[in-house]
């Protein structure tokens, strides 16, 4: 009977409860019994729990797949609104964590663009690039380079990098040498 009542509470879950949630199925549902009463019997009756899909892990050597690494560490610049680097960064704050977005020239090392949000969303990126190009009103071809962050791989950023004619370049993954100038900017500003 207890089987039956295992069985009933594995097919009702989906078949994803293991023995620690059926046992609490059968707390709920009055019954006392113990959980490794309910794990062996699980065992005995051959109920296994599908495993969930497993996210791939990615290796740091392989470079990125989204957008190629254009600048390839040339920080040294010509001119000026050729190529920007932009990251993302926390701050703590007393009021919780602070996460500012700046976008870089390369040629003066300015910060040309920068967006504050209390969430890591790709909104904070968007509008530190909006805030670059409102100021910087360039023209000709600009050169975007940044981590391999969510914000910068989203289908909003790729159609935002299309409609303003910007080239975006992306790093390798657990590659810190290729957003340098960023990262020292906020080790200086922290």
């Amino acid at each position: 009977a207890l089987e039956l009542k295992v069985r009933q509470f594995f097919e009702d879950s989906g078949q994803v409860y293991g023995s620690p949630r059926i046992f609490k199925d059968f707390c709920q549902a009055g019954y006392k019994i113990g959980k490794n009463r309910v794990a062996r019997i699980m065992r005995y009756a051959g109920i296994r729990v599908q495993r969930s899909y497993r996210k791939p892990r990615y290796k740091a050597y392989v470079p990125s797949r989204l957008f190629p690494n254009i600048l390839a560490r040339q920080f040294t610049v010509s001119e000026p609104n050729k190529a920007w680097v932009i990251d993302t960064t926390y701050i703590r704050t007393l009021q919780g964590w602070l996460y500012l977005t700046v976008v870089i020239d390369l040629y003066s090392r300015m910060v040309v663009g920068w967006a504050m949000r209390s969430n890591n969303h790709r909104d904070g990126a968007l509008d530190a690039l909006f805030m670059a190009i409102k100021q910087r009103r360039p023209n000709g071809r600009i050169v975007i380079h940044s981590d391999q962050g969510a914000q910068f791989g989203s289908d909003d950023w790729n159609r935002l990098c299309v409609a303003l004619k910007l080239e975006p370049s992306m790093s390798r993954r657990g590659n810190c040498w290729d957003n340098a100038v960023v990262e020292s900017f906020f080790s200086s500003l922290k």
